[in-house]
């Protein structure tokens, strides 16, 4: 009986791995160029100074308290792979997004401390 459970999961195993094997895409790797490598940062770079040159951005830069050229010269002073992460997240990172969520996590611990009865926040208001 044991021996007939080991064939059987043996049997299954091999099953899974060889239908897994078949659904999982290869990966084709290839060398590239320096010279390509090195246009495609450069590229980068400018198109984030390009961006930061735009009329509403240094508009938006002076009305939240920045000084334009302070953020080119930060822009020139990041590394290639800064560069690249920040052009590949830009639209995905609007300034203050985050504020809203940590004040919801805020206030979920405030209330899970008042029902365990930790603190008396709400009753103080």
């Amino acid at each position: 009986m044991t021996r007939l459970l080991t064939r059987s999961a043996v049997c299954m195993l091999i099953s899974i791995f060889v239908i897994t094997s078949m659904v999982i895409p290869s990966v084709d790797a290839k060398m590239i160029e320096t010279s390509m490598y090195l246009d495609q940062t450069q590229t980068a770079r400018s198109d984030l100074v390009s961006f930061m040159a735009r009329e509403d951005v240094r508009n938006k830069l002076v009305a939240l308290g920045v000084n334009p050229y302070d953020a080119a010269n930060r822009i020139a002073a990041l590394t290639d792979q800064e560069v690249s992460q920040l052009q590949n997240r830009i639209n995905d990172l609007p300034a203050g997004s985050g504020v809203l969520a940590v004040l919801g996590i805020v206030l979920v611990v405030l209330i899970v401390l008042e029902l365990v009865g930790v603190t008396n926040v709400f009753n103080r208001l």
